[in-house]
C-alpha cells in the first residue's frame, strides 16, 4: 500500500482539482466526446507547438482558447530554449521540442514570455546584487536562469535595483534569445530554410491581457489584434 490513508469518500487529489474535474465532465467531455474519442483513435496533431513560462498566470490553452489537441504545450521556468547541446545530461525542453518538431511535425514555434516574469526578476535582481545569491549556482534553476545572460548583455546594465520597465526589456530580449537559441537546433534551421517551420515570438501582460508578437524584420514587438483589444476595453465594466 503506498500513500498515506484516507477517510472514506476522500480522494488523494485536492479538492479543487476534483471540483474542477467533475466541472470538466459536466461541461466540456459532455459536450465534446466526440472531439476526445477522435483525438484518442487518431493521436493529436497540433500544428502549432508553444513554449511558454510555467507561471499559474499565463496559461497558454486559457489565452488562445484553444481546443484539446490544438497546441503541443511545453511550459518551464521563464519559457526559455537553451542552445542545442546534446550529451548525456537530461534535457526536458530539447527533448519536447525535438518530439514536437520531427515527430509531431508541427508548422509553428511560438516563443511566449510575459510581464512580471518571477524568473526573469531573480536573474537581474541576483545581476545588480550579487550578494543577495537567492538562487544558488548550484541550484536546478540557478543554473537554468543563466540562458538569460546573453540577453542581458545586449541591454545597457540597470543601476542598482532593476525597474519594472528594465525587468520589461529583458523579458523581451529573453523571447529574442530563445529564438535565437532555436535556431541552434538542426532540424529546426533546416525546416525554417525549406520554408516548413515557422518562428514566432510573443509577450503577454498579466494585469492588461495585451498580447505582443515579434515582428523580426524590425526587431519590434507589437500588438495582436489591436481593434479587438480595444473594444473590449471601451466597454464598461459595470
Amino acid at each position: 500500500m503506498t500513500g498515506s490513508p484516507t477517510d472514506a469518500g476522500s480522494t488523494p487529489l485536492p479538492p479543487r482539482l476534483v471540483e474542477g474535474y467533475e466541472s470538466f465532465l459536466e461541461g466540456r467531455l459532455a459536450s465534446e466526446r466526440d472531439r476526445y474519442q477522435r483525438l484518442a483513435e487518431g493521436g493529436q496533431k497540433p500544428r502549432i507547438m508553444l513554449i511558454g513560462c510555467c507561471d499559474s498566470r499565463v496559461a497558454p490553452e486559457v489565452i488562445f482558447d484553444a481546443n484539446p489537441g490544438e497546441i503541443f504545450v511545453l511550459r518551464n521556468v521563464a519559457a526559455l530554449v537553451p542552445p542545442y547541446k546534446p550529451n548525456d545530461d537530461f534535457h526536458s525542453t530539447s527533448a519536447a521540442l525535438e518530439f514536437g518538431v520531427m515527430g509531431l511535425r508541427v508548422e509553428h514555434v511560438v516563443v511566449m514570455g510575459h510581464a512580471l516574469c518571477g524568473g526573469v526578476r531573480a536573474f537581474a535582481e541576483n545581476e545588480a546584487d550579487p550578494y543577495m545569491r537567492p538562487l544558488s549556482p548550484g541550484d536546478f534553476i540557478g543554473q537554468w536562469m543563466k540562458l538569460i545572460a546573453p540577453a542581458a548583455d545586449r541591454l545597457p546594465k540597470a543601476p542598482g535595483e532593476p525597474s519594472l520597465a528594465y525587468l520589461e526589456q529583458l523579458a523581451l530580449e529573453s523571447v529574442r534569445q530563445s529564438l535565437i537559441n532555436l535556431r541552434t537546433f538542426p532540424c529546426v534551421r533546416a525546416l525554417e530554410e525549406k520554408g516548413r517551420l515557422s518562428l514566432h515570438g510573443a509577450y503577454f501582460g498579466v494585469a492588461d491581457g495585451r498580447l505582443l508578437a515579434l515582428d523580426e524584420a524590425s526587431g519590434a514587438f507589437r500588438p495582436v489584434a489591436e481593434d479587438a483589444y480595444r473594444a473590449v476595453f471601451a466597454t464598461p465594466r459595470f
